[in-house]
Parts: structure tokens; C-alpha cells; sequence
């Protein structure tokens, strides 16, 4: 409580004191359970896409290409590539889905200027998009990657042109632990979440769904 008590200064007196104690907690692990996620994924997904294209994940640090002003001049400062491909001047933005739902995030018009920035920066952007659901933002970012030189792959045509690239062995690894997850996660994107119930016992945490439950036991 010494961490995320001060957080309950924004809604005490307005629900169950117990309730929110335990709703605080339950969001600080699930926030830490969350963020280790997204790093370990970040350790796997992008380099082993990159791997296969023959290029590696590029931080903003390090990266060849530059953010532009409004009037076109470069600012200084890097912008991060999902995979870059020195020999052949590459640069490759990964989607695994581009629907309406992007336009309310705020980043879209970011997402809008990086091959303008990558051709600037003397590399052929290409936008690689693995699932094939159609909707008009994609359009408007393939248009985007077209005018500024790029190319494009979409859906099945994505997944080939990485297993073309990527030689015998990855292909089958992408085929057989990357494509499917994948795939089979981007269906559920315009699907409400269902109820879930969240409990801890000293053995495990359970979050039990309507049909189904994920156990995670503790451990010493």
C-alpha cells in the first residue's frame, strides 16, 4: 500500500473502501503482468519478423531515419524501425491489423509519415500487414507507402513474402508458433470482451471467463 495507496486519492469516498483497496492491487499486478509481457514480446516478435526479412529491429536511437519537420527538414531526432535492411536500404513497418479503430488512437498521421521519412532518408519503405482485413484506413496508409516509392504486402500475400525471405528453417517457425497466435488473436479484435471474474488463493490466481478459466499457479 506504501506504492498505490496515494492512487486511491482520486476515487475514495465514492466506493467501498475494502473494494477499492483490492481493485488498486488487482491493477498494480495486472499493469506489471502487462508491461513484462509486452517487453518479453517486444524481445520476440519484431526480431524474429526481422530475422526473417534478413534485417534487424532498429531503436530511435540508432536509426537511419529521421523525423521531419513540417516543412520537410530532417529534426534530428531517430524514429524506430521494425526492421531494417542495410544491404538492400529496406526499412519495414509491421501491422498485424490496420482497421477504422486506428484513426481514434491519435498515431495514426505518425504511421502516415514514416515512409515519407524513410524515403528521405534514401530506403524503399514497405508495409507489411498480416491480416487481410480490409478497411479504409489501410487503404490510406498503402497509398501513403505507394507514394513515396514503397511496396506493400497484405494477408497471405505478407506471410509468403516472409516465408520467401526468410529460407526453409524460419518458415516453418513462422508458420507453425508465429502465424497462428496471430491469427487467430485478430479475429477477436471487433468482439466485445467477455465478464471475467478474478480471484487469488494462496495456491494460485485464477481469472475465470464464462466458458473457460486460466490458472496460474504460485510457486516458492
Amino acid at each position: 500500500m506504501n506504492q498505490i495507496g496515494p492512487r486511491s486519492l482520486l476515487e475514495f469516498g465514492g466506493v467501498d473502501d475494502a473494494l477499492l483497496a483490492s481493485w488498486l492491487v488487482w491493477r498494480k499486478w495486472i499493469f506489471d503482468v502487462d508491461n513484462r509481457a509486452a517487453q518479453e514480446t517486444g524481445y520476440l516478435f519484431e526480431p524474429v519478423l526481422a530475422s526473417c526479412l534478413g534485417g534487424e529491429a532498429v531503436g530511435s536511437k540508432n536509426s537511419p531515419v529521421k523525423r521531419l519537420n513540417e516543412r520537410g527538414e530532417p529534426t534530428g531526432e531517430g524514429r524506430q524501425i521494425d526492421c531494417y535492411d542495410g544491404e538492400n536500404q529496406l526499412a519495414y513497418e509491421f501491422k498485424l491489423r490496420v482497421t477504422l479503430a486506428a484513426s481514434g488512437q491519435g498515431r495514426f498521421a505518425e504511421e502516415l509519415s514514416f515512409p515519407r521519412e524513410a524515403r528521405a532518408a534514401g530506403l524503399t519503405p514497405v508495409l507489411v500487414v498480416l491480416d487481410p482485413t480490409h478497411s479504409a484506413r489501410l487503404d490510406e496508409l498503402i497509398a501513403a507507402f505507394k507514394i513515396n516509392g514503397g511496396k506493400y504486402h497484405v494477408g497471405a500475400d505478407a506471410w509468403a513474402y516472409m516465408e520467401s525471405k526468410a529460407g526453409k528453417t524460419m518458415a516453418v517457425f513462422l508458420e507453425r508458433y508465429i502465424r497462428p497466435s496471430l491469427t487467430e488473436m485478430a479475429k477477436h479484435e471487433d468482439v466485445g470482451p467477455e465478464t471475467i471474474q478474478l480471484s487469488w488463493t494462496r495456491d494460485e490466481i485464477r481469472v475465470q471467463g464464462t466458458n473457460a478459466n486460466i490458472r496460474i499457479p504460485r510457486r516458492n
